[in-house]
């Protein structure tokens, strides 16, 4: 299943439970809850809670996008747009970007 069709079907989610409504500080609390799971799996080595704690992150950040009045997927494409010509090099595993070497 695409990630546009995935959206959207968590979107309708949210919806029905009316979690479009709900605070976007709690749910900023939900996406860093997930965000320390995501970690835990990698530091544990876990592969499937990488994968889980991946996509609740996900389904958490659609979530406060539809809370924040956000479309996710416009967020980001901003992103990509921003990174897509970026330059820089790896320092000790971490991309440096080129303004900041």
């Amino acid at each position: 299943m695409s990630i546009d069709k995935l959206t959207e079907q968590i979107e309708q989610w949210a919806i029905d439970r009316d979690l479009h409504n709900a605070e976007p500080s709690k749910q900023m609390l939900k996406v860093v809850e997930e965000l320390g799971e995501l970690s835990e799996g990698i530091a544990k080595g876990d592969v499937n809670g990488q994968i889980d704690g991946l996509g609740d992150v996900y389904v958490t950040l659609v979530i406060l996008a539809m809370q924040l009045g956000l479309d996710v997927q416009g967020s980001v494409q901003v992103a990509y747009n921003e990174i897509s010509d970026r330059k820089g090099k790896m320092v000790n595993g971490i991309f440096v970007k080129e303004d900041d070497l």
